[in-house]
């Protein structure tokens, strides 16, 4: 799937009918994409980073992560699914295998796990690390929110972010390699279709990270999907699909990907509200002693995405059962699918996973091309927040006094959408005309006469 040169897409987009104008989401939106004008929410495209916390935080329903429709199977003769790890964790009691078969009584030909890809570029981590080529610590490029946020707000660090593709596109690459050799089929025969928790890995297909073009043909919420599957998943056979290890399933919560490094000196962090300031305390130097920091938008990981449908700690405990459970088969003995995974491994060398272009930092938070002109709007923003109350209330429609001094500056706001500046203007102004309802002109009055 090809890039729209110069366009970007966002996966979370708003429905103005459902919208009260609450202002609930730009107090949440962690980028200060978010304005309320007219009543409505508008979402700054160039800002968004499609983390989803809007869609958390409004009562109304009215943020949405628009995904692929199911139609779009019907394009390719053969359909993969591609399920993040994070299914397994909306299911009680009911094993890999048999949410794997599930899959394929919904209208997919065959299946390959994204947790397979997550061991995969485990490895594959493990070995740029050993490099010694990119600047530490080195951060995770897992979650394209969080690598949106540091183009946006941190492009300081663009350097430190590991350049290597994410495991849905390791695993859509492998999926279309092994579909071609077994069926004869051409390349764009064959559809790809990852199963997301997120709305920031459609916006990631859209407009992949580090590369032109991607192997996933579309995206379809992890919700739909476990609502397709729910009732299916306890009667089916399950046949022995399974192949990732434990590694690759612990993705799927805060954590799993730092530990796939092996590595003693790393961190990691969920919550984008937390992410941020770890990367702020990444930005001053204090960090530089790390091997290793794996950031997640989202609370728990991935399977705390706003496209899932089980409370993410519930989840998170499931995930952690089901890595036990393959580790205590595999002291056992050897468990299933660990010759695939490695044939699979030798298939997906590190040049191949490489970004074949670098990350670009954004121009979403200049104020001007014009270096004379930035600083002079610089200047004048900060006289217009000395005028500001400081309260970060919200009234305005924007998130902070400082966004809507910037908004005044840049000409999207005035100052009297500040309702404490609007209160005393008015007040103002009925007091001028108190006084002058009290002044009659001498034509209109009672003159002296001569």
């Amino acid at each position: 799937m090809v890039n729209n040169a110069g366009v970007y897409y966002h996966s979370v987009t708003l429905d103005e009918e459902k919208c009260k104008g609450c202002t609930n989401c730009i107090k949440r939106c962690p980028a200060e994409a978010i304005r309320v004008r007219n009543g409505k929410a508008r979402i700054i495209d160039r800002l968004c980073i499609d983390c989803g916390e809007c869609i958390r935080a409004c009562p109304n329903h009215a943020k949405v992560a628009v995904t692929d429709s199911w139609d779009l199977m019907e394009k390719f003769k053969y359909r993969i699914a591609l399920p993040a790890p994070s299914l397994y964790g909306q299911f009680k009691n009911v094993d890999v295998d048999s949410i794997l078969t599930a899959l394929l009584e919904i209208g997919f030909d065959d299946v390959f796990e994204v947790a397979l890809g997550a061991d995969i570029i485990s490895r594959l981590t493990r070995q740029a690390l050993m490099e010694n080529r990119l600047r530490r610590p080195v951060i995770s490029s897992s979650c394209p929110a969080v690598v949106r946020l540091i183009q946006i707000r941190f492009p300081s660090l663009l350097d430190n972010v590991l350049d290597l593709c994410t495991p849905m596109e390791a695993a859509a690459t492998l999926a279309k390699d092994e579909a071609v050799r077994k069926t004869g089929l051409r390349r764009e025969e064959i559809g790809a279709f990852f199963i997301s928790p997120c709305g920031a890995k459609v916006t990631s297909v859209r407009k992949p990270i580090g590369t032109d073009k991607t192997d996933v043909d579309g995206v379809f919420s992890l919700a739909s999907v476990y609502s397709a599957i729910v009732d299916k998943v306890k009667k089916v056979h399950p046949l022995p699909l399974s192949k990732a290890s434990m590694v690759g399933v612990g993705w799927a919560k805060s954590g799993g990907e730092a530990a796939g490094t092996l590595l003693e000196n790393t961190i990691y962090v969920d919550g984008i509200q937390n992410v941020i300031k770890v990367l702020e305390e990444v930005e001053l130097g204090k960090m530089e002693d790390l091997d290793f920091l794996e950031a997640m938008a989202c609370v728990g990981g991935c399977v705390g995405g706003p496209l899932t449908v089980e409370n993410n700690f519930v989840a998170q405990q499931r995930i952690k059962k089901l890595t036990e459970k393959w580790q205590k088969n595999r002291n056992n003995n050897k468990v299933p699918g660990e010759d695939e995974e490695q044939g699979m491994y030798n298939k997906m060398e590190l040049g191949r996973a490489r970004w074949k272009k670098r990350l670009e930092r954004s121009d979403a938070m200049e104020l001007s091309s014009d270096i004379a002109e930035a600083l002079s709007m610089m200047q004048r923003i900060d006289e217009v927040l000395a005028t500001l109350p400081g309260l970060d209330c919200g009234s305005c429609g924007a998130p902070t006094c400082k966004t809507l001094a910037e908004d005044i500056v840049k000409g999207l706001a005035t100052e009297y959408d500040c309702v404490f500046i609007l209160k005393n203007r008015i007040k103002s102004l009925a007091q001028e005309l108190n006084t002058l309802a009290g002044k009659i002109p001498p034509v209109m009055g009672e003159g002296k006469e001569t």
